[in-house]
């Protein structure tokens, strides 16, 4: 191998790392332990952390721990959904594209709108294409965002958005912790009203308000959700007009897992569907009349000329979108509302 490569010795090999600290004695590890003794070494060292269970956590900021029913980890193994990559030939990939269907179909009914795509990398990266969605829709070049938005998915919008000709304004209005609707930044060159809620503060945002805002400019309204499971109780977003819905899924079969990944949940009415980003997988029949899956529409960057394109997403978050849908289909209506009761 030395001599393939040129070198004549090991120490020329590793010349670049200088001689005061370089090992030349073997490392001081210990010997092979019996796998039961391994195991109680890592269950002591394991015992000095502080583990949040059973202590009550306040902590979160969009990233929150639930417990993850059993059965979903053990069906995200079964071979035809362990991937997180896209089913390009929907022949051999009909179990994955109905999982996905499905995620589209919960995430649709969760957040009350009409159409909801395969999923986004996070919650942050669904709202910065929503407002680049609503940038391209509207041609206008200003979109409002609240002060009460999330602050890091407000950093990522900004990132997203930084070399294109979008005017991102950030208000504040925070009188008794929710969006003032009544902002004066709102005017005729205002794409689209970004608000969260429940927002950063926990508060829940009037969102007829700021629908009305939006009426009034001819805007699109734009609402965050950084807890899904908050929709158990609450209205969706397409109950109160909302143009585009988005939401970190992660709270349905994810976990924290020390930040990632995230699961970006991505909702529609159906006028905008073809202004959506990334992938949505539809239900249709064959030659045969049989019932079947595939990705129906598909307009990134990689499919179609890159300036016709509605976004330069890479894939998405299959394998996550199916740990999601598998979660929902197990707690059903009732108990993705007992769930968010649980978190009140």
């Amino acid at each position: 191998m030395l001599e393939k490569i040129g070198v004549s010795s090991v120490s020329e090999l590793f010349a670049d790392i200088p001689e005061q600290i370089r090992l030349y004695d073997p490392l001081n590890l210990p010997g092979p332990e019996p796998e039961l003794d391994l195991m109680e070494r890592f269950e002591e060292l394991a015992g000095e952390n502080q583990a949040l269970n059973p202590r009550k956590s306040f902590l979160g900021a969009g990233a929150y721990l639930h417990h993850v029913p059993v059965a979903v980890d053990q069906l995200l193994l079964r071979s035809e959904f362990f991937t997180c990559y896209t089913p390009y030939q929907p022949e051999v990939s009909q179990g994955t594209l109905a999982a996905i269907y499905e995620f589209q179909t919960y995430t649709a009914a969760l957040t009350g709108m009409e159409i909801a795509n395969a999923s986004m990398y996070d919650g942050a990266s669904a709202l910065a294409e929503a407002v680049i969605m609503s940038a391209r829709i509207k041609k206008k070049p200003k979109v409002i965002v609240s002060g009460l938005v999330h602050p890091h998915w407000r950093e990522v919008t900004a990132a997203y958005t930084r070399t294109l000709d979008i005017d991102l304004v950030m208000v504040d209005g925070l009188e008794g912790g929710v969006t003032d609707g009544a902002q004066p930044e709102v005017d005729d060159t205002t794409a689209a009203v970004v608000v969260q809620s429940p927002n950063f503060l926990g508060n829940i945002e009037d969102l007829r308000e700021i629908r009305s805002a939006c009426d009034s400019v001819g805007a699109l309204m734009i609402v965050a959700v950084a807890e899904p499971v908050s929709l158990g109780l609450l209205k969706g977003p397409g109950h109160f007009g909302a143009d585009v819905a988005v939401a970190e899924g992660r709270s349905f079969g994810g976990s924290l897992s020390f930040g990632g990944p995230g699961l970006g949940m991505f909702a529609v009415n159906k006028e905008y569907v073809r202004q959506m980003p990334g992938r949505l997988a539809g239900k249709t029949k064959d030659t045969q009349g049989r019932e079947g899956y595939t990705l129906t529409l598909s307009t990134r960057e990689q499919h179609i000329r890159r300036e016709k394109a509605t976004s330069n997403i890479c894939s998405n978050q299959a394998l996550c979108a199916t740990a999601a849908a598998i979660h929902m289909s197990l707690l059903g209506r009732d108990g993705v509302r007992k769930l968010a009761i649980s978190n009140l």
